[in-house]
């Protein structure tokens, strides 16, 4: 499999965090991509010879759709040479932009349609076409771009700045400090965040925490297990494989076999 994790255009890095293209498959081949908890969710285009399927709701997904927020682990499988294209959005648009509650798509997908005010028939079409991965990054980033241009004025920047914080404390910065940096009473914080993302601000941090963990696992920078455990805020190394293991369906020791 090939991999690229492209750097957003300035234009559309408000509210798009990462574009990661996934490569490979042959005729005979089918392969299965794990994902995890990472606190956002996204926009995904697919090309499969034989389409893609996700487990474990065992459901045949289309050219391009909306994922709401992983919670739970999933896997996409794909059978032959495949193509897929995504688009890690910042949570705090998927409502504004979509016109989606973002609780309702948690652990689900929506499925774009025309109502948005953008061709998705004839946007499938485009994408669909010979086209390099440049040229599909670039319909997509405009698509968003006319969804940005046409509810920036409805986007929460507050509810923005408070995900900022909990990314760059990796989720280990407590929410009544982060409620007071971005000016706002703890209840309404929480209100807000909810609203807009589809987490509740305790859970979008704890996302972040296990991230940073997960990564720290996976490169191995650590002597031992409870140098990630304490590194990464856990209160102790039973907690660490608790929340692990929520996330991944696996312990620490298990998912490194």
């Amino acid at each position: 499999m090939n991999f690229q994790d492209i750097i957003p255009d300035q234009t559309i890095a408000l509210f798009v965090k990462n574009i990661w293209v996934f490569e490979g498959g042959d005729e005979n081949a089918k392969t299965r991509l794990p994902f995890f908890a990472d606190g956002y969710p996204g926009l995904l285009f697919q090309q499969a010879e034989n389409g893609l399927i996700i487990y474990p709701h065992n459901k045949e997904m289309p050219t391009i759709f909306l994922y709401g927020q992983t919670i739970k682990p999933i896997e996409l499988e794909l059978s032959g040479p495949y193509l897929i294209l995504i688009f890690q959005l910042y949570p705090f648009v998927l409502r504004t932009f979509f016109d989606v509650d973002p609780q309702s798509i948690n652990d689900n997908c929506y499925y774009l349609d025309d109502s948005l005010g953008s061709n998705i028939t004839e946007l499938n079409k485009r994408l669909l076409a010979d086209q390099t991965i440049e040229q599909r990054v670039k319909i997509i980033s405009d698509l968003l771009l006319f969804y940005f241009e046409r509810k920036k004025q409805n986007l929460d920047f507050k509810i923005r700045q408070a995900i900022e914080l909990i990314i760059v404390s990796k989720g280990q910065q407590s929410m009544q400090a982060i409620a007071k940096e971005t000016d706002l009473h703890v209840r309404t914080f929480e209100r807000r965040f909810l609203t807009e993302t589809g987490l509740a601000p305790k859970q979008f941090a704890k996302i972040i925490q296990f991230q940073a963990s997960l990564k720290q696992l996976t490169v191995k920078d650590y002597s031992r297990l409870t140098d990630i455990v304490y590194e990464n805020g856990f209160s102790d190394q039973s907690h660490f494989i608790r929340v692990f293991k929520a996330f991944t369906g696996k312990t620490p020791k298990n998912f490194t076999q």
